[in-house]
């Protein structure tokens, strides 16, 4: 599974949108973040290691690196 269906899908869980997750991303950082911009980084996989962490905050989650 890609990092864009990974985070629609737990958005999906959480019942919550790109643009609210978007507005939530804007406040907490400060940083201007819309649902289009989260869109193109999603599909382009350029999502930052930063942003991956803080989405997973937002959406109560946590990313564990686990030694193979």
């Amino acid at each position: 599974m890609n990092i864009r269906n990974k985070i629609k899908s737990l958005l999906a869980q959480e019942g919550m949108t790109i643009t609210k997750l978007a507005e939530k991303l804007s406040k907490k950082t400060n940083e201007k973040y819309t649902f289009q911009s989260i869109s193109h980084k999603l599909r382009r996989e350029t999502l930052t290691l930063k942003e991956a962490f803080l989405i997973a905050e937002i959406l109560d989650y946590n990313i564990e690196f686990i030694k193979k």
